[in-house]
């Protein structure tokens, strides 16, 4: 009972992190590239993992996995824990009725969370790219857990096992004559299972994903848009030179 509190809550934290206004530091561009079905592929599966505990992803299906490099069985044997059907959507492992009952609300939709927080400093999947690495641990804190774009986040580090602890380090400055902490990076205090680059990647593979959920044809349109453009562009070459034959005998 005590683990699944924690993990609703994290679960709520995220998405009100992932809302609220970012905090006092730049965010960090996120490596998106919705065509690497490699970095697509990892980001399912950590979203699978870490995510879809408490989250559910309602507009979308298992099998449109299948966009991203996948087979149905691939699916079947790595990514289908909630359902059993590859055709089903991607609904959260917790009981939305029990969750209302325990919590007083149902954990919120992530099918378009990249999208949604668009236009604060930068584009949705920078935020989330940020907030998800700017964890730190602190004491005074319920979670035990705070984070720089988001202050006082409700939601714990869930991801601190693969980045370990660390914390930030700041210079003191004078600015209009009052002294000021600016940022300067982070020192590392307990190692996690994967190096600061490898996280860093994990981190930029997961965002990449949810980026690509928001609009699975995302890149068909693109790719269709581009041949359109290029058939209008042939056919108005060609109208051009059809009406000059018309009219080159009018006088």
């Amino acid at each position: 009972m005590k683990k699944l509190l924690i993990t609703f809550v994290a679960a709520v934290g995220f998405v009100a992190g992932a809302h609220a206004a970012g905090g006092g530091i730049p965010l960090d561009k996120a490596p998106v590239k919705t065509n690497d079905l490699v970095s697509l592929q990892n980001g399912a599966k950590l979203f699978v993992n870490y995510c879809l505990n408490c989250h559910s992803a309602a507009f979308m299906r298992f099998n449109r996995l299948k966009d991203i490099g996948l087979t149905d069985q691939q699916i079947k044997d790595n990514l289908l824990f909630t359902t059993e059907k590859v055709g089903e959507t991607m609904k959260a492992a917790i009981d939305p009725k029990q969750a209302k009952d325990w919590f007083g609300a149902n954990p919120p939709d992530l099918t378009v969370i990249a999208r949604s927080r668009a236009g604060a400093g930068g584009s949705g999947a920078d935020y989330l790219y940020t907030y998800l690495r700017t964890y730190y641990p602190d004491d005074t804190k319920a979670t035990g857990w705070n984070n720089l774009v988001f202050p006082s986040v409700g939601m714990p580090h869930v991801l601190w096992e693969l980045q370990g602890k660390r914390v930030p380090v700041y210079d003191t400055v004078e600015e209009h004559g009052h002294e000021v902490h600016v940022f300067k990076g982070w020192k590392q205090i307990t190692p996690g299972t994967m190096t600061p680059a490898q996280y860093d990647q994990a981190i930029g593979d997961l965002v990449n994903y949810m980026q690509w959920m928001g609009e699975p044809a995302q890149n068909t349109r693109v790719r269709v848009g581009v041949w359109v453009l290029l058939f209008l562009s042939v056919l108005t070459l060609f109208a051009w030179r059809l009406n000059a034959a018309f009219w080159k005998d009018v006088k």
